[in-house]
């Protein structure tokens, strides 16, 4: 086919098109319906949650304080207590809630038992900078564990 014999054949069936497609049915009573529920669904979830963000920043400010402090002894003290407090504040919020996977709770226990780990290395060393940012880490990755799990990005609107 020529290119002059497919633009008169683009143009003869670009004529035979009607003007205006119009559905079938009614749907803007289906798009209205949708568009509150998303916004209800959305207030729901903003409202439902506010104090996570704060308990999250508070406990990120009390480890980077506690980890600048290299003269107090008990840093690890401070770090742990901060954590599992957060922690079981999560724990009990997700209490009810299914989980995505059924396995979390073994890799949660091998997280803990790095934990455990490194606490009794800073046993040895209270002041070790390395080993308080390793705790915190694997603190922070027993959090994310958590909030993923009862909580994926993916079902949130």
């Amino acid at each position: 086919m020529s290119k002059e014999s497919f633009d008169a054949f683009l143009q003869r069936e670009l004529k035979q098109l009607p003007e205006a497609l119009e559905p079938q049915r009614d749907l803007w009573t289906g798009i209205e319906r949708a568009v509150n529920q998303e916004q209800q669904v959305a207030v729901k979830k903003t409202n439902h949650r506010p104090w996570l963000g704060v308990a999250a920043c508070i406990g990120a400010a009390a480890v980077s304080w506690s980890l600048t402090l290299k003269t107090q002894p008990d840093n690890m003290l401070v770090i742990s207590d901060v954590f599992e407090t957060q922690k079981q504040g999560l724990l009990v919020q997700y209490a009810g809630q299914p989980a995505l996977t059924d396995n979390w709770q073994v890799q949660l226990a091998e997280l803990e038992s790095a934990e455990q780990a490194i606490k009794q290395a800073l046993k040895s060393d209270p002041q070790n900078a390395a080993l308080l940012r390793m705790l915190s880490q694997v603190y922070q990755q027993q959090i994310d564990l958590i909030n993923k799990v009862h909580q994926p990005q993916w079902q949130q609107i």
